[in-house]
């Protein structure tokens, strides 16, 4: 979606507690200091780790929160994913794995595929995803978004990222794709997704990794749940020619210089015209809706709190343990939040009890992460060398999810 131009304010980055507890409905922090006040565990330079109560509607919630200082030049932000799309791994074992020093789970993912048996469950997540400023896949069509229903206005383009500015934004990413034959050029619709649009084609690469493709061309833009298509192709294209065609997608690692097209109904007409040899090129970007800054990571969930004011129609019944991120200091000063996922806090927070506790906290803009088992938080303690999770997965034990975000500090 295309939001208005942020505006970030030093009054509103400068909230403190006190002057945001008389505006909280049925939320209050216990134990937190003000907004934008040094506090909490030192992680590593420019970051720090505090945890805290809050009283909430339904109980009492546990809040584990990483302060992530910008300003500080030793401190970044990436994707943490596990080396593919498809695929998943803890947060723990991502951050290690790329030498975070702290890290968040991230957006909702394909997490099954009881709607559709015999089809294999990708792992792959809703939303758009750029790792060290490459682009990894694109949305899925809304009506097959795994997660929560999204705010009214919100879409699955929507990101959370850092830009090469060094600014943490909020933003749209859209797919900008075509193919090109010498017959014509044909629309791009989905570049790594576990979903494409009806009557599409989409791009999957290397970065895919070797799980099938079959699921791409199940369901519908407004259903989930609907059959598989039953009209479908695939056209392997290396080197700028079609090398092989197959009547229904296929599954396996693809090369580097590889570029595999699936096609579904119309889409999958249009790939039925190519033939081995035939000269194709493939291109894709993703397109911001707003910043013409380019984005050194970026990741998918959906907005809750926009410059300062929660967004309509913020759902106010459903408790649950959440994870999210918000940004202030006009994108220089991050909070990331996981609440504790054990049985005496697992009531959790409303999606509108979240917007609250981030604006108290001091965000002017926030976003909603995957919560339920997914949310895991971890960092490291004083003196260790790895992470450990902080939080109680409510699980039990770390859930495997397709990435989150990383905060690394050099030495």
């Amino acid at each position: 979606m295309t939001r208005r131009q942020k505006r970030f304010g030093t009054a509103r980055a400068a909230l403190t507690l006190l002057t945001a507890l008389g505006a909280l409905a049925g939320t209050a922090l216990v134990g937190a200091a003000p907004a934008g006040a040094a506090q909490g565990t030192p992680v590593a330079p420019g970051v720090s780790y505090d945890e805290f109560d809050i009283a909430a509607a339904r109980g009492t919630a546990h809040a584990h929160v990483l302060t992530v200082n910008l300003r500080n030049p030793r401190v970044r932000l990436d994707l943490l994913h596990p080396g593919a799309v498809a695929a998943r791994a803890t947060v723990s074992q991502q951050a290690i794995a790329q030498g975070a020093v702290a890290g968040v789970n991230g957006d909702f993912f394909n997490i099954s595929e009881a709607q559709h048996p015999g089809v294999q469950a990708t792992g792959a997540s809703v939303g758009p995803a750029i790792a060290r400023g490459r682009a990894l896949k694109g949305a899925v069509p809304n009506g097959q978004r795994f997660g929560p229903a999204l705010p009214p206005g919100t879409s699955t383009e929507d990101v959370f990222g850092l830009g090469v500015d060094r600014r943490a934004r909020l933003d749209g990413l859209s797919l900008d794709g075509s193919i090109r034959t010498p017959e014509g050029r044909l629309p791009l619709r989905g570049l790594n997704q576990y979903a494409l649009p009806v009557g599409s084609i989409g791009a999957f690469t290397a970065k895919w990794g070797s799980v099938s493709r079959v699921r791409a061309t199940c369901g519908t833009d407004e259903d989930r749940a609907a059959p598989c298509s039953t009209d479908t192709y695939e056209v392997a294209v290396r080197g700028g020619r079609v090398v092989s065609t197959a009547d229904a997608p296929g599954s396996g690692p693809i090369a580097a210089d590889t570029t595999v097209l699936v096609g579904r109904e119309a889409g999958a007409q249009q790939l039925r015209k190519f033939f081995e040899g035939e000269r194709v090129t493939v291109r894709h970007r993703l397109v911001a809706s707003e910043s013409r800054v380019p984005f050194r990571f970026a990741l998918g969930g959906y907005p809750v709190l926009d410059d300062g004011q929660p967004l309509p129609g913020l759902d106010n019944r459903s408790s649950a343990v959440r994870t999210a991120v918000g940004i202030a200091d006009n994108g220089r000063r991050l909070l990331l939040l996981a609440l504790d996922g054990a049985p005496e806090y697992r009531t959790g927070l409303t999606i509108a009890e979240v917007a609250s506790v981030m604006r108290e906290l001091g965000s002017v803009d926030a976003f909603s992460l995957d919560g339920g088992g997914s949310s895991t938080l971890v960092a490291r303690a004083p003196g260790a060398g790895a992470v450990s999770v902080r939080n109680h997965p409510s699980d039990g034990v770390e859930r495997p999810v397709p990435n989150g975000i990383g905060v690394f500090s050099a030495p």
